[in-house]
């Protein structure tokens, strides 16, 4: 009589609780990154803003020189309009978050040069009046200026100098951006 031997083969499937103890561990990770990504979504963001701010602070100084004519930087409204000092844009911000747009006057007439939109995840503190660009050196009107970028609502994962940018302007309408908040000093 011949006899059959019964050979056990390796099964490659996982059971229900190692599939389970695998999903709770994913679920786990998933929670713990979650507020990273976040922060890092909100540093990036501050960074762009930032640069976009110098960008245009810089392109404004250029033109001015360009064109001969006085360009204004300044806050705007949804529909592209200057703000007065201090007036809120739509959301009810008074910060240069509203979005801003660089104009060059020439013979009392105001020319729309470039626009950025609102981001309303970032905080633009700053002087509240209109930055105006002369020629024939592209200097600002004014003294020293200052604005200080930072997350609009901070978590406790976007805490700190490391989440801001400061951009001081000098008289000369030369830009420079740092980390960290602008401070006392500016």
């Amino acid at each position: 009589m011949k006899q059959h031997a019964i050979a056990s083969s390796p099964c490659g499937a996982f059971t229900l609780i190692e599939t389970l103890a695998v999903i709770a561990l994913l679920a786990v990770i998933v929670m713990m990154a979650t507020p990273s990504f976040v922060a890092w979504q909100v540093r990036d963001q501050v960074d762009a803003r930032a640069n976009a701010l110098v960008s245009t602070l810089a392109y404004a100084r250029s033109e001015a020189l360009r064109r001969g004519a006085r360009v204004i930087v300044c806050r705007t409204d949804a529909a592209r309009h200057c703000l007065a000092a201090g007036q809120p844009c739509g959301n009810g911000v008074a910060d240069w978050s509203c979005g801003w747009a660089v104009l060059a006057e020439r013979g009392g007439t105001s020319t729309l040069l470039r626009a950025h939109a609102s981001v309303a995840a970032v905080s633009i503190a700053g002087t509240q009046t209109n930055l105006t660009f002369t020629p024939p050196a592209g200097q600002l009107i004014g003294t020293f200026r200052s604005f200080d970028i930072a997350p609009r609502t901070p978590s406790k994962a976007t805490q700190g100098d490391k989440w801001r940018r400061c951009i001081r302007i000098a008289a000369g309408g030369r830009t420079r951006i740092t980390d960290g908040a602008c401070g006392a000093a500016s």
